[in-house]
Order: C-alpha cells, then structure tokens, then sequence
C-alpha cells in the first residue's frame, strides 16, 4: 500500500547559522532527520538553485549557508557531500564565487562541478532523447535545494524547476525551442527530468523568496518558511497553496497533476504547519508572461534545431 506523501513546513526567518540548523534539524525531523535520508559512505549531490552571478543581493539563488547547514549535516551522517549544477550563465564555480560561496565550500572542502549529460531512460517515452547529468544519475543521494521564486515564463520555479539544472546548457537551450510554444509540453519535460533524477530529499530555500518578474529580474520578499519533503511534487503543490497561487497555472504542476504524481493537497500529509498557517495573499506574479522561447525568430529557432540534430548524433566525447 503506498503511503500518502509528506511535506514539512515551518516558519523560518534567520540565514544566522545556530537559526538555521535549527531549523532544518525541526524541518527533517518528522522524517528521522538526516540520518533516515544519507547513510554512511553515501556520495550525496546537493543541487542549489545557482541562476547567475549577475544580481548578488536580490535572492535569486539559494543561500550559501542553507547549503553550508546541510553539507554539514550530511557529513554528520557519513556522506560525502558535492556541490552541482547547470546554471543559464557561467560556470557552477563562477556563478557560486559571485554569490558568496566560497568561504562556506572551503570551510568544509567541498567540491562543485559543473555538469556533464548523456541519455537516461525516462518515464515517458517521448522524453528519451533528453541529456541528464551523469553526475546527478550516478550520485548515491540527491538533495535539492530549490530558491522560492517568481518565473516569467512558468509562474513559480520551485523543486520541479530547479531539477532542469541537472539538464547541460546545450540541451535546456534546445528545450526552450522545441517546446516553446506549449508550456503544457515544456511542463511535462521538466516533470519527466524530475521523475528521473528523483531527488531523495528536497529543502526549499523561501526565509527570503524572489517575487515579481524572476527568475532574476523580481525583487527580494521576507517570506519566512522553509518546506521539506522527499517528494517534490508535493512539495511543490503545498507551496503554490502557501502563495494563494492557483496550480493550473503553473505548469510544472499541472503537468504532475495530468500524470497523478500528486493530483490534489488532500491527499498530502502535513506533519508540522498546514499550508494555511503559512498563507499569504499578496505575492507577486510577475507582471507579463515571456514565451519559454523567448520569441526568437524562426530563423535563429531553426538555427538551434540544426545545431542540436548535430549534437545528439555526435559522440558525446566531443562536448564533454
């Protein structure tokens, strides 16, 4: 009999770090804590939200001592922590350098490395042809740290979204073409890359959430939560409850919703605070929705298309 998913939320207001362990030992507990998630000689990724260096100060990348925290608690459990991802601009070292990495990684030695892809077998058939991080698929433990935020082209990017780091640069630029005109269809993808890397744990970043016209262009909003699930999809819808955002329109759950991943929040157990204990009325939307291909001309789309038939059918040796 499969159990009702899980999501545990509470109120979070300090980056101090003795606050924020805290905090996250309370998040983890319903679970059995960090013990219950990594085990001994696990090799554990921890997948921040690592957008771009370009605007440090306005939260749109998750917080390095959220990730210093639980690097560290990992490490207490027996793993052996690393740092990825995928960011849309720079490398993961670069875009994490800008945003003040670099004092937590090295006080823990922590490695971070960008990504590199093949092809996995995912849940639907017609996503076959998608790259996803070797590293991310080889790791014996995944830990996604999503940042809470507005998206111009998806509503929200929460778990699900942050997932699509795990996809190199050259593919999720192909994406946004490809299913550029149907979010729907660009929704699903991103569900279908979250299916396959099935995070083990995800702890969303939203003590301070980006709201507005982001993913980067939004402003910094005291949110004062922390959410915490082994299911993303849950989590995911809880939070847009939390936001007073109406699902349907945020496809990447309307997309896990089509597939019954996690059709309603009344079938999600709430071990700490209800989602209604935590609601707000007045998050910001972003003001207009950007197409997902950015409304590039055909011809630069067809540019794109060519370049990518190219790349699938070239060894994978020659963009590693």
């Amino acid at each position: 009999m499969k159990l009702n998913p899980s999501v545990s939320l509470i109120r979070a207001d300090s980056y101090e770090l003795e606050a924020l362990q805290n905090s996250i030992a309370q998040l983890l507990a319903p679970m059995g804590g960090m013990a219950a998630i990594v085990k001994k000689g696990d090799r554990v990724l921890l997948k921040p939200n690592l957008l771009t260096g370009a605007r440090p100060g306005k939260e749109c990348t998750t917080r390095p001592e959220l990730v210093y925290v639980v690097a560290q608690m990992v490490i207490a459990a027996g793993g052996k922590p690393f740092l990825g991802d995928s960011p849309a601009f720079g490398s993961a070292k670069g875009v994490a350098k800008a945003n003040g990495y670099n004092h937590w990684i090295e006080k823990l030695n922590l490695p971070i490395i960008d990504f590199h892809g093949q092809r996995y077998q995912t849940a639907g058939a017609e996503f076959n042809h998608l790259l996803l991080s070797t590293e991310a698929m080889a790791a014996d433990v995944v830990i996604n740290l999503p940042k809470l935020k507005s998206h111009m082209q998806l509503t929200l990017t929460m778990g699900v979204k942050n997932l699509f780091g795990c996809v190199p640069g050259k593919m999720k630029a192909w994406w946004h073409m490809e299913a550029g005109k149907d979010s729907a269809r660009f929704g699903q993808m991103l569900v279908e890359t979250a299916r396959a890397i099935n995070p083990t744990l995800t702890i969303l970043d939203g003590i301070i959430a980006h709201e507005g016209n982001g993913p980067s262009g939004g402003e910094p909003r005291q949110l004062g939560m922390l959410g915490a699930a082994t299911d993303v999809f849950a989590l995911d819808l809880a939070t847009s409850h939390i936001l007073n955002v109406d699902p349907s329109i945020v496809p990447t759950i309307a997309a896990s919703q089509r597939l019954g991943l996690c059709s309603n929040l009344d079938i999600i157990d709430f071990p700490l605070l209800q989602p209604e204990e935590l609601q707000i009325d007045d998050w910001r939307l972003p003001d207009t929705l950007m197409p997902i291909d950015f409304g590039m001309p055909r011809v630069l789309k067809s540019t794109f298309k060519h370049f990518y038939i190219r790349f699938i059918k070239e060894p994978m040796s020659a963009y590693l």
